[in-house]
């Protein structure tokens, strides 16, 4: 026997290695029986309703429960059309105009059961840890978290602060995702023809081969893992340690200026191949004595190796403006004083966990009481 045939029969009994360990961990919700499972139907249900009870068509729809449930059963097991049309409408995110795509009640149910019962646990096995967007347990406090923990790794290995952050930045994620491209990734981890064939029709219903809605659960379990082959390329081929992605923005944090040059020319050429464009106009080398720029908040490592945590600008901004705002809907009766504290100490709280910033929240807190006091 040759070497090379060695190799190959070693690396074909780690890959039955891999696809047995994957059956064991994920092998069971690769299956449409848990799609059209009245029970996971009930339950997709219940946990689709919680922060849009009090809506009309909500309502109605609870009121014949049972029979609806039947019927999008009946639908999914027939390969029936089970979608009912977007409601269109936009939002202002962190002073920023989304698009969103949301989907009624009657198609939110069997999509969320699909989600929560298959394509969530099938996907999310094999994300790197440090993809922290909008998955249980994570979100931007964990990336965050991550982010500070690797700074002040980087210290501790280092000696110093002498270092550079390498900031990347998307260009339009979501309206750039390849169909193809998609439905073939996700080939390889769903095995399930008819789990795939409802995931396909739910990605195909947005634009005109490449783009994702926002507003869909599909769509967003879909935008985390896409990039996902990425994210290994950088930790296990450029062996980037100190990395996180949160949807589409990336850190790197290394030493050497030069290599992060380097490892940008690679990433482009790994997203060339998924169709994604690197917006060069926010993508740039800082050093971390300086602070990078991530999730709206600026992080600088000191010379004593403490992470230094402050806002960006225009949060603050945005609170004021928001205060003022509320201000005029007490008058006009169309917000409660109660309605308006309890957003006050939402912000407040998330803002003071997250950033060291007391002036700022002692500035706000007075012209909050000169509002509302």
């Amino acid at each position: 026997m040759t070497s090379a045939e060695r190799r190959q029969g070693r690396y074909e009994r780690r890959k039955a290695k891999r696809e047995e360990k994957r059956e064991l961990k994920i092998g069971g919700f690769d299956s449409f029986d848990r799609v059209t499972d009245l029970d996971n139907l009930n339950l997709a249900f219940k946990q689709a309703r919680k922060i849009v009870h009090w809506k009309e068509s909500v309502q109605r729809y609870e009121m014949n429960r049972i029979p609806k449930i039947i019927e999008a059963r009946k639908k999914l097991i027939a390969g029936e059309n089970i979608q009912e049309g977007f409601i269109k409408f936009r939002i202002n995110e962190r002073g920023r105009p989304r698009d969103i795509d949301g989907i009624q009640i009657g198609e939110r149910v069997p999509v969320k059961c699909l989600c929560d019962q298959c394509l969530v646990p099938i996907l999310t096995r094999p994300l790197i840890h440090d993809n922290g967007a909008s998955l249980k347990g994570k979100g931007v406090m964990f990336s965050v978290r991550r982010l500070i923990a690797h700074l002040s790794r980087y210290f501790r290995e280092n000696g110093s602060n002498e270092g550079y952050a390498l900031m990347i930045d998307f260009k339009r994620y979501y309206d750039n995702i390849n169909h193809d491209i998609l439905i073939a990734i996700l080939k390889k981890q769903i095995k399930d023809r008819r789990v795939m064939e409802l995931t396909e029709k739910l990605i195909r219903v947005f634009g005109d081969g490449k783009g994702l809605g926002l507003g869909s659960q599909v769509s967003q379990i879909a935008a985390i893992y896409y990039p996902n082959i990425l994210d290994h390329f950088i930790k296990e081929k450029l062996r980037l340690r100190f990395y996180g992605r949160y949807m589409d923005d990336l850190y790197l944090i290394h030493s050497d200026k030069q290599f992060l040059q380097y490892c940008l020319s690679e990433i482009q050429k790994v997203c060339k191949t998924l169709k994604i464009t690197v917006n060069l106009k926010k993508t740039r080398i800082t050093k971390l004595s300086d602070g990078l720029i991530f999730l709206k908040g600026k992080y600088s490592l000191l010379e004593t190796g403490k992470v230094l945590r402050l806002p960006c600008r225009d949060s603050p901004i945005r609170m004021k403006r928001k205060l003022k705002k509320f201000k005029s809907l007490l008058e006009a009766g169309k917000m409660s004083i109660a309605d308006i504290r309890n957003a006050y100490q939402s912000w407040r709280g998330a803002f003071k966990k997250r950033f060291q910033a007391h002036r700022k929240v002692l500035k706000i807190d007075a012209l909050y009481d000169s509002l509302f006091l």
